[in-house]
C-alpha cells in the first residue's frame, strides 16, 4: 500500500474528520469556517461531548487509580485521548470543588496545590457506575488510537487497513457487516426490531464476558 501523502480533502472520511478536528477547521458549501479545538468544547468522536456529570465521573475513576493534583488530571484526559480531550482548568477545577463537597474526594493542601484523593463514597460512587465510566475510559482510549492514526496518515506513513487501533482484518469486516445488516432492517417492524436487539443483546454479553 502506497504511503498516505496527498492532500487532507482527499483522505477518506475517517481520517478528514479527524484531520479537521486537529487542525480546527471544516469545509461546509464551498465555504472555510473556524471550528473550535476539542479541549474548548470537549467534542468527541461523532459530535458526542462528555457532560459535568461524565467528567466528574471521569475525574473521580483517574483519581480512584492514584492520587493526583488538578494539573495531573487534565495530562492524563489528554494523554489517553492523544490530545483530542483536553478540558480547560475552568472546567476541571470546579468539578473537583464539588467532588470535595459531596464528599467523594479527600483534599491534602500543601502551599496553593491541592493534591485529590479517593473516599469510600467515591469508591461507592464508583461501584454504581462501573459500567458507564469503563465506558467513557475506553472511548477516550479508542480516540486516542484514531487520532494516532490520523497523526501517523498525515505525516505520510504507511498505514494498513488495521492501522494503530490495532484491530485485524476480520474484526474490521465484521463490524462493517453488522452495520450493513442493520440498514438492511432499517423498516423493520417491532417484532422483527425485537428478535434483533434479542440476537445483539446476546453477542454484546459475549463480548464482554470473561476472556478465556
Amino acid at each position: 500500500m502506497r504511503p498516505l501523502h496527498h492532500s487532507p480533502s482527499q483522505r477518506p472520511n475517517s481520517l478528514r474528520r479527524l484531520f479537521q478536528a486537529m487542525t480546527g477547521h471544516h469545509r461546509r458549501g464551498g465555504g472555510r469556517r473556524h471550528a473550535h479545538y476539542a479541549g474548548d468544547n470537549e467534542h468527541l468522536s461523532r459530535g458526542r461531548k462528555f457532560s459535568s456529570d461524565d467528567l466528574q465521573l471521569l475525574l473521580l475513576a483517574l483519581i480512584a487509580e492514584r492520587s493526583s493534583h488538578g494539573y495531573e488530571l487534565i495530562k492524563e484526559l489528554a494523554g489517553r485521548s492523544n490530545g483530542y480531550y483536553s478540558p480547560s482548568p475552568g472546567m476541571v477545577y470546579p468539578a473537583l470543588t464539588y467532588l470535595e463537597e459531596v464528599g467523594h474526594v479527600t483534599v491534602a493542601s500543601s502551599g496553593n496545590r491541592k493534591c485529590y484523593s479517593i473516599a469510600d463514597s467515591g469508591h461507592q460512587h464508583l461501584a454504581v457506575k462501573r459500567e458507564h465510566v469503563e465506558l467513557m475510559l475506553a472511548k477516550l482510549n479508542h480516540i486516542g488510537r484514531k487520532m494516532e492514526l490520523a497523526r501517523r496518515a498525515y505525516a505520510g506513513e504507511e498505514i494498513g487497513e488495521d492501522g494503530a487501533a490495532g484491530w485485524i482484518k476480520e474484526l474490521i469486516e465484521a463490524r462493517r457487516a453488522l452495520k450493513h445488516a442493520l440498514l438492511l432492517r432499517d423498516k423493520a417492524d417491532s417484532c422483527e426490531q425485537r428478535r434483533i436487539a434479542e440476537i445483539l443483546q446476546r453477542a454484546a454479553t459475549e463480548i464482554t464476558g470473561p476472556t478465556k
